[in-house]
């Protein structure tokens, strides 16, 4: 495959990358001497490769519309889509993609460095040569036209090679050992050749132990109105099921934790940390190295074990009968908005009384099991054939629920919650030319850091973890008596601690297959000292605002220091909290809040080219200490620079110097915008054409104009320091160059068009909302995450706001609960003898309150040999998802019209293999299986999305505003950006409402997005996630006008309302009620406009 054009995402380079697709690891990118980048084994589907048309099948696309543009197709015309044989003699190759290589090639290096962060300058690798080994086989094949997307294989490792003989030195994670490099498998029959594939490095049963998450410590801290953890001197183990969420939900008290639902979702990385060396080398490394968790990590990983056994033959081991014991399902979930309330119906988590026969293991195996529920056994609901052309009724009245795995119903029950860890195939192909054949991504989508009502909280001394992969033990192991458990990853047989042989929920001894943590898919653990690098930090937040005429004339200071006054006491954190404050305009200006002051004192440095902290120990104060002369600062910052007349702004030397400022402690940057930085460092020109705004040609400057804001993210990811980005402007700011302060921290983007405090009195409140939600909600310092999954399974590229530190660990100096990421992954070995596989991902971070915590996500799915199986367990949603998150990273790397192009692709290409490989009886017309059936109208929707549109006037910002939201959203926020949802709501009534907090909360039904739908004498709601529409029909009933809206007649209905007015009657209750509702459940705030 070609991988000309190919630019690290996470290195410094030429600035051309947009998201952190691929992981890429800086450090040594070169390309293997004579090696091109091949699949190992497999040709790789490409959903966005360059296609040549197929010949025309018969009846594959009916006349009509569809016929002047056949599917596109990469792969060989005559033989059917259900196999690649290649002819005698003759090797079938896959044909290189046209523009840029896929955006995710995540190097593996054979020895990440150690150091906190890299020279930047060795972080782009040179675009390597296109591989010789790819060819057309028919000369005569037409050329592609169409890109294509390389989604379902690793892509190849961009590092120095590896020795086969020689283990590699230094922190190495997940590598391949000798043994198991040496067996790749050879190219099946069917395969295309390539060139001599490179070492890849994977997940292997006989890896050694990799860099797990840093240390951390052991605090007894319970949240306010908590209840505080039961010390009973007989346990090692505070078991603490009540404990409180960390941060309030978005409006309104948390609510109580029971331990019972630990939802789950989408972990992200594997931050797990192994237990410390004997010699105490683990927890003493903070002073010389303390960011650098490779470092400890392998410090802390102990001496290698003797290999683990090798693959399991035969059947998958049994899994104790005692989890068909379960009890009832408990579902103490809060309301949620429909959408997002559908995934969690099938999924209850309620601990499982588990009965281990004293003999080991029981007789029932999960093979049979398996194979009862085999989908071929008759035609489930997700299989029946629906014609895209005929079948009016494609959208479901109701919001559409996650697919439910098929597993057996005892470890459905205690599965991860979809909302937390979800995946784009809920049954794993059993190889990768499988999953070619179905032309479908796989891929995790995650909320890792999610607020969650019931979070079981775990004080061990001990965490147990495997002794080989390091995998945290959980409620996919096998127990296969008392004292020893296998892994559910990579099958090493371990012992049980005697710590952990006690239960501290039913005080018992020797149970410890009913401990928490293998009740749980979700849980959080109270870490020992030894995961801890340092000591940890203390909650620091530095406010850097903009004070220039432009920024003083939208009105947005007045608004965050009464923001920040009203909600000061609220910030999350201790008695160690810190804050401190930077203004700039063509200087910087400095507050000094030091104790015993009797006013605030400003301090203005006019040297930009050279900034330096004038008194660096009073700039970072304690809360605490200081909080009048901060109140006092907030109250008089509007009037100081009133009168201004500086134009111009000095962002990027105002970013060093909070750099400077935040760097000995870590913590969060809030940075606040209002204009182009067009002074000193960083400075930005315009790069947008209005004219060319709804040009149908390729969007230009999508990526950065400078690498300079990357750069300092990056040196900002290596001191703990996250950036957060408030843009407030009417004209042009250059957000995909501005967007990589925040991209690169793991920090967040928020953006407000045409903001004003006069003109814009809708964007204010959004601004106000989403400030308090901001400034009080929960947060997680100094974390790392981390991602593992069955060996066999190859995980190769991350989407999301972070920094790849190593091949698989995510650097987050901050992680927030509105916070989501994806992973694409591959099949790198057969997963012929096995049941299921397991996901699991790890987050290490240091609470507000200073304790260092680790959350774990589990999830476990079916393995299938049938492609009929594949599509049944299609999550639709997290397809599309998954998809939108490539798209984006195509849009950069290559055009807006690549993206587009690989997207309408996709949606063909499966369509296409479900066709020819699933159906059995063809028949005209366009055929998709029932849980297929959006897949055409979702990716059509994309189409039509702010990022990836043309034809309308869209203003650069948006455009990359809609792409950050796209890349870094949880899944249910962007289904709704995608495909909103609409209610009528003039006809609200009390039936079937929701109870919250004794309000009484309306429920329409969910109406298809329709124009049949709408109604002149109705008014309906559209909820776009981050906007909602109401629509007034020029002949609704006069009772709703006056009513809700307090207007006598439709002709007086105001042209700009925003706000509904709150009346004294039981309509404008409802109406406000709902809308309240839904907006409530969404970490940022939309808005209203009332339209006729």
């Amino acid at each position: 495959m070609s991988t000309a054009g190919f630019n690290s995402q996470n290195g410094t380079g030429t600035g051309q990358a947009y998201a952190n697709g691929p992981s890429q690891n800086p450090v040594a990118l070169q390309q293997l001497p004579g090696v091109s980048y091949g699949m190992t084994h497999q040709p790789t589907y490409n959903p966005m490769q360059a296609k040549a048309p197929p010949p025309p099948g018969p009846g594959l696309y009916p006349s009509g519309p569809y016929q002047p543009v056949p599917p596109v197709s990469s792969y060989q015309p005559g033989p059917p889509l259900t196999s690649f044989p290649a002819p005698p003699g003759q090797p079938l190759l896959t044909r290189p993609p046209l523009g840029g290589p896929p955006s995710h090639t995540p190097p593996q290096s054979a020895s990440p460095s150690p150091g906190p962060r890299l020279p930047l300058a060795q972080a782009t690798p040179p675009p390597p040569a296109v591989s010789s080994c790819s060819y057309y086989p028919n000369p005569q094949q037409p050329q592609p036209m169409a890109p294509a997307w390389q989604y379902n294989t690793a892509p190849p490792p961009m590092g120095p090679p590896t020795s086969m003989s020689t283990p590699p030195r230094g922190p190495v994670a997940n590598h391949v050992s000798p043994a198991a490099s040496s067996a790749v498998p050879p190219p099946p029959s069917s395969a295309a050749y390539s060139c001599a594939p490179p070492a890849h490095v994977s997940h292997s049963a006989t890896q050694p132990p990799g860099p797990g998450m840093p240390p951390t410590s052991l605090h007894g801290y319970t949240q306010p109105g908590a209840a505080s953890p039961q010390m009973n001197p007989m346990a090692p183990h505070t078991y603490q099921p009540s404990r409180a969420p960390y941060g309030p939900p978005p409006t309104g008290p948390p609510p109580t934790m029971q331990p019972t639902l630990p939802p789950t979702g989408h972990p992200m990385a594997n931050a797990t940390p192994p237990p410390p060396k004997a010699d105490g080398t683990g927890a003493g490394n903070g002073p010389q190295a303390p960011n650098n968790y490779n470092h400890v990590d392998n410090k802390m990983a102990g001496l290698p074990q003797p290999g683990p056994p090798g693959r399991h033959l035969g059947h998958y081991p049994s899994l104790p009968p005692g989890y068909q014991n379960t009890s009832a399902p408990h579902n103490a979930t809060s309301p949620m908005h429909p959408a997002m309330q559908a995934a969690t119906q099938p999924y209850t988590q309620a601990p499982q009384p588990y009965q281990q026969p004293r003999g080991g293991p029981g007789p029932a195996q999960l093979s049979p099991s398996l194979a009862a529920m085999s989908l071929q056994s008759s035609t489930p609901e997700a299989l029946r054939v629906v014609n895209l052309l005929q079948e009016r009724n494609l959208l479901p009245p109701r919001p559409i629920p996650a697919p439910t795995p098929c597993l057996p119903q005892d470890l459905q029950k205690i599965n991860c919650h979809p909302e937390v860890f979800r995946c784009t195939l809920t049954s794993i192909p059993q190889t990768q030319s499988l999953l070619n054949k179905a032309k479908m991504p796989m891929g995790l989508l995650l909320h890792p850091f999610k607020d969650l009502s019931q979070l079981p909280v775990v004080t061990s001394s001990t965490i147990v973890r495997c002794r080989s992969c390091r995998t945290y033990i959980n409620p996919f192991v096998i127990f296969l008596d008392q004292r020893r458990w296998k892994c559910n990853l990579c099958y090493r047989v371990n012992d049980v601690p005697e710590e952990f042989m006690y239960n501290p929920v039913s005080r018992s001894y020797g149970e410890p297959h009913k401990r928490p943590e293998v009740q749980n898919a979700t849980i959080e653990f109270i870490a020992p000292s030894e995961y801890m690098l340092r000591p940890p930090q203390p909650a620091v937040y530095l406010f850097v605002l903009d004070v220039s005429h432009n920024a003083v004339e939208t009105g947005y200071l007045n608004v965050f220091c009464q923001s920040l006054l009203d909600n000061i006491n609220a910030l999350p954190g201790d008695s160690r909290t810190k804050v401190g404050f930077i203004t700039f305009d063509s200087t910087i200006h400095f507050y000094n809040l030091q104790e015993g002051l009797s006013q605030p004192q400003m301090l203005i440095v006019s040297d930009i080219e050279d900034i330096f902290l004038p008194t660096p120990d009073s700039l970072l104060v304690n809360l605490n200490e200081c909080k009048e002369l901060v109140q006092d600062l907030l109250k008089s910052l509007p009037n100081l620079f009133e009168k201004t007349m500086e134009t111009q702004s000095a962002l990027g030397s105002a970013l060093q110097a909070a750099f400077k400022l935040l760097s000995p402690t870590g913590g969060r940057m809030s940075v606040f915008q209002t204009q182009l930085p067009n002074l000193g460092v960083g400075t930005l020109q315009s790069r947008e054409d209005p004219n060319q705004r709804a040009s149908a040609k390729d969007i230009q400057h999508l990526s950065p104009a400078t690498d300079f804001y990357k750069k300092l993210a990056l040196d900002c990811s290596g001191q703990q320091v996250s950036v957060d980005l408030f843009l407030l402007s009417a004209q042009y700011c250059d957000l995909a160059s501005l967007g990589c302060i925040s991209r690169y921290s793991a920090g967040s983007v928020y953006y407000y068009p045409s903001y004003h405090h006069q003109h814009n009195p809708a964007q204010v409140e959004c601004f106000q909302k989403d400030l308090k939600r901001y400034l009080t909600r929960k947060i997680g310092f100094e974390a790392v995450m981390r991602i593992r999954c069955t060996k066999g399974l190859s995980i190769h590229t991350f989407h999301g706001n972070f920094f790849v530190r190593s091949t698989d660990l995510l650097s987050l100096p901050n992680v927030n609960p509105d916070a989501g990421f994806a992973v694409q992954m591959s099949i790198e070995e057969n997963l012929d003898d096995m049941q299921v596989v397991s996901f699991q991902a790890a987050l290490l971070y240091t609470s507000s309150k200073g304790e260092r915590r680790i959350r774990v996500h589990t999830l476990c799915l079916p393995v299938v040999n049938s492609l009929s199986d594949i599509f049944a367990g299609a999550d639709v949603q997290a397809i599309t998802g998954l998809l939108a998150c490539m798209a984006v990273d195509r849009s950069v790397t290559a055009s807006l019209s690549d993206a587009r192009d690989a997207m309408t692709n996709a949606a063909i290409d499966s369509l296409s293999s479900y066709r020819q490989s699933v159906l059995t009886i063809q028949q005209p017309g366009l055929l998709s299986p029932a849980c297929l059936r959006l897949f055409p109208l979702f990716i059509l929707a994309l189409l039509k999305q702010k990022a990836f549109r043309t034809g309308t006037s869209t203003r650069l910002d948006d455009r990359v505003f809609a792409m950050c939201q796209l890349k870094y959203q949880p899944l249910a926020y962007t289904m709704l950006m995608i495909h909103p949802a609409l209610y009528r709501i003039d006809d609200l009534t009390d039936e079937g409402a929701l109870n919250i907090n004794e309000r009484t909360i309306p429920q329409p039904r969910l109406l298809q997005l329709s124009v049949e739908k709408l109604s002149r004498e109705a008014a309906f709601l559209m909820d776009a996630g981050t906007v909602m529409y109401l629509w007034i029909g020029r002949n609704c009933h006069p009772n709703f006008l006056t009513q809700v809206l307090g207007v006598p007649n439709y002709a007086a209905v105001p042209d700009n309302l925003y706000l509904l007015p709150e009346l004294d009657t039981a309509e404008s209750q409802r109406t406000r009620a709902f809308i309240g509702w839904l907006r409530d459940q969404r970490p940022f705030f939309p808005s209203l406009h009332v339209i006729r």
